[in-house]
């Protein structure tokens, strides 16, 4: 019970010094002013230089990157389908499909693929 409690204390303490430190040691400035002058021309500009990020194109990258990895996870079912049993090949790949058709249709349900109101 003694070790368990030590580590517990070593694993908060020594991350919560590191990170102390980092913050101590580190030189960047929050408003420095280079930052806040017009960028190249000296011109002032007339709007903000960052166009604002669409939530929703990020969802979609998001939701892209999740069906991409599960389609990496089929195709090691097309290839053990010669060596497995039938009836289990087919029950666990239709499983997973019904799971990945759900989770379609919930993002369908909710509005989350469409990208224009």
């Amino acid at each position: 019970m003694l070790i368990l409690s030590t580590s517990m204390v070593i694993s908060f303490i020594v991350p919560m010094i590191v990170m102390i430190l980092a913050s101590i040691l580190s030189k960047k400035l929050n408003n420095e002013q280079e930052k806040s002058s017009p960028f190249d021309c000296g011109f002032d500009p007339k709007s903000s230089a960052r166009m604002p990020f669409s939530l929703r194109f990020f969802l979609i990258a998001v939701i892209f990157l999740i069906f991409d990895v599960e389609i990496t996870l089929i195709q090691p079912i097309v290839i053990i389908f010669k060596t497995s049993n039938m009836m289990i090949w087919t029950m666990s790949t239709m499983f997973f499909i019904l799971v990945l058709l759900g989770g379609l249709y919930h993002e369908w349900n909710q509005g989350a693929l469409q990208w224009a109101n």
